[in-house]
């Protein structure tokens, strides 16, 4: 079973919580992303729900300054690629920052970092798996969620790196 609650946040407004019966499954950060997830899952409102409880409670703990890790699982689906994306997102530590090359080069793909900037761009689960701590080789804010470098520079302002 799916299950979704909202939350509200200083930065981003309001923002969208999926989860199944034990792990976080998408962040949507704005209604329009929360509409493309609806497609995807099938999930009933369930803001009391201790899985939603405890991730928005993180979630909330983060956005306050007080947390840098998070400790709920989370589970993505996407390509083998996208996947290992992912994973090398979750090695970059609160407060710093890697820039695309450094992505690709980890995941020994040194030619794919446009597909790297693709995979963050496809990122289902936004500030948890940190794809706002990817920034260009040249330290510019590139795009977040797509176009969105707005979002990022205010998440990287709250970790103190801006």
């Amino acid at each position: 079973m799916y299950k979704f609650c909202d939350m509200q946040t200083d930065i981003f407004g309001s923002i969208y919580i999926l989860a199944n019966e034990t792990e976080l499954l998408d962040i949507s950060l704005s209604e329009d992303d929360w509409v493309e997830a609806c497609n995807k899952y099938e999930a009933i409102y369930a803001p009391d729900d201790a899985v939603l409880v405890k991730i928005k409670s993180e979630l909330d703990e983060y956005f306050k300054g007080d947390r840098k890790t998070f400790s709920f699982p989370i589970k993505y689906s996407g390509t083998a690629f996208q996947e290992q994306v992912w994973n090398e997102l979750l090695n970059i530590p609160y407060g710093e920052t890697r820039c695309y090359a450094d992505i690709a080069n980890a995941i020994d793909n040194p030619k794919a970092v446009r597909a790297v900037g693709q995979a963050n761009r496809k990122n289902p689960i936004p500030i948890v798996v940190p794809c706002h701590r990817v920034i260009g080789k040249d330290k510019s804010l590139t795009g977040y969620t797509g176009t969105r470098t707005d979002l990022k520079e205010k998440l990287l302002e709250l970790e103190g790196v801006l």
